[in-house]
């Protein structure tokens, strides 16, 4: 995986700092953060810097669950959300593609989590993390 590009323990991101990293993929960016606005409201994002990883990561949550991690990376940004194996059926039975079905079923697992990650390149990505936030939140 790429590395984040937000490394700076001491300047929070902000939209400037985002979008001189995201390039051509910020209406990818725009179009996932209009989606959680119209369909998620109350899903809250926020910023913390991870000395482990030595960057800036953005936890978005409903009430106390996360639903994905963010990152952004060199030209683009990825989200990471976890599920618990209870999930395999909702996520072999979603709208999300074959690749990122096949992800979670044959990845790594972390104790009894398994991930989905999207590194955001086209709008299929999107639709993919709308059905991820849809999964995360029901």
């Amino acid at each position: 995986m790429e590395p984040s590009v937000l490394t700076d323990p001491d300047m929070r991101p902000g939209e400037d700092a985002i979008y001189s990293h995201l390039g051509r993929r910020r209406a990818l960016w725009d179009a996932l953060f209009e989606h959680l606005r119209a369909e998620h409201p109350d899903c809250v994002a926020a910023w913390r810097y991870y000395n482990d990883g030595k960057s800036w990561l953005m936890n978005v949550s409903r009430k106390k669950k996360t639903v994905f991690w963010l990152s952004v990376i060199k030209g683009t940004f990825r989200i990471t959300a976890y599920f618990t194996d209870k999930a395999a059926d909702a996520i072999r039975a979603s709208a999300l593609s074959d690749e990122r079905k096949q992800q979670f079923m044959e990845g790594p697992r972390y104790g009894k989590l398994g991930a989905i990650t999207i590194t955001f390149k086209k709008k299929r990505d999107v639709e993919d993390a709308k059905v991820l936030v849809a999964l995360k939140t029901s």
